[in-house]
């Protein structure tokens, strides 16, 4: 088939057509149209009217909310980054020793993962304000409970799904390093340090990079466990976007302008993110 192909380019053409149309169609299209709808005033696409970058000076200038859930959500991708990593590390190196059960362990801290957001929204929310309410608190008492309750969620949901690549990333390290370490008189954290976590940062690059993104990605849970209250302080950016698209009568070019702004800073961050990360991996 290899060599059919390199002789008649026609083959591979025809068998990149259809994933070619479908990401067309799918993504360049739909995105193409969605950076000239933040340039325009409308309802419907049909009745869109250009109206340049007026959207996007209405962003700051006719609208807090915006940047401040840009920096409540920022705060939030940093915090569950890092406690979603350091624990996920920690239970992948529990898991990786050799005692009974381990297979079972994993599939039940993966499992979280499985149960959709509305879902794991609703859950928590009947949970954390069981507790709340015996010092007659809610999650949207205050912003720093909602702010809590979210981070408990997500390290919850997606712990799991990070362990499970920490531990094909640490099953990948030599037992053979470590005894040779071991031998020249390195200690637990020293191997840990300095032969277990370089060996292993592509494996944290990719636990990092989804980690950021899922962060700043939010909406599903934001939206059935505070619904962005109390008065839009714990609204993180996705649900501001949807809030100016669909509950503001006039606000659908500067939402769409949001969303193009939020695009850009996502894939600013995560390339950021990708180059940090990557420039410390072990060759």
């Amino acid at each position: 088939m290899e060599k059919t192909m390199k002789k008649n380019p026609l083959y591979f053409c025809l068998f990149l057509l259809p994933t070619l149309l479908a990401f067309m169609i799918g993504f360049v299209i739909p995105f193409g149209m969605g950076i000239y709808l933040s340039l325009c005033d409308f309802n419907t696409v049909n009745d869109a009217k250009f109206v340049g970058v007026e959207n996007y000076m209405q962003i700051f200038q006719g609208d807090d909310t915006f940047v401040h859930s840009f920096w409540f959500t920022a705060l939030f991708a940093v915090i569950s980054t890092v406690a979603i990593n350091v624990i996920a590390f920690m239970v992948a190196v529990l898991l990786t020793k050799n005692f009974g059960g381990t297979n079972l362990f994993r599939t039940v801290f993966f499992m979280p993962n499985l149960l959709g957001g509305v879902l794991l929204g609703t859950i928590w929310k009947v949970l954390l304000n069981g507790v709340l309410v015996m010092f007659k608190e809610t999650l949207t008492t205050k912003g720093v409970y909602g702010f809590i309750g979210l981070l408990i969620l997500i390290i919850w949901q997606q712990v799991g799904y990070m362990m499970i690549i920490y531990v094909a990333g640490l099953q990948g390290v030599s037992d053979d390093l470590k005894e040779a370490a071991r031998i020249d008189g390195a200690n637990n954290r020293q191997i840990l340090f300095k032969i277990t976590i370089p060996l292993v940062m592509p494996s944290i690059s990719m636990c990092t990079f989804l980690s950021i993104t899922n962060g700043f990605k939010l909406f599903d849970q934001n939206l059935t466990l505070t619904g962005g209250e109390p008065m839009h302080n714990t609204e993180m950016l996705a649900l501001n976007i949807y809030n100016s698209f669909y509950d503001r009568i006039g606000w659908k070019g500067v939402g769409q302008a949001k969303a193009v702004i939020f695009f850009l800073l996502v894939g600013l961050i995560a390339i950021v993110q990708l180059k940090l990360t990557q420039s410390k991996e072990a060759d």
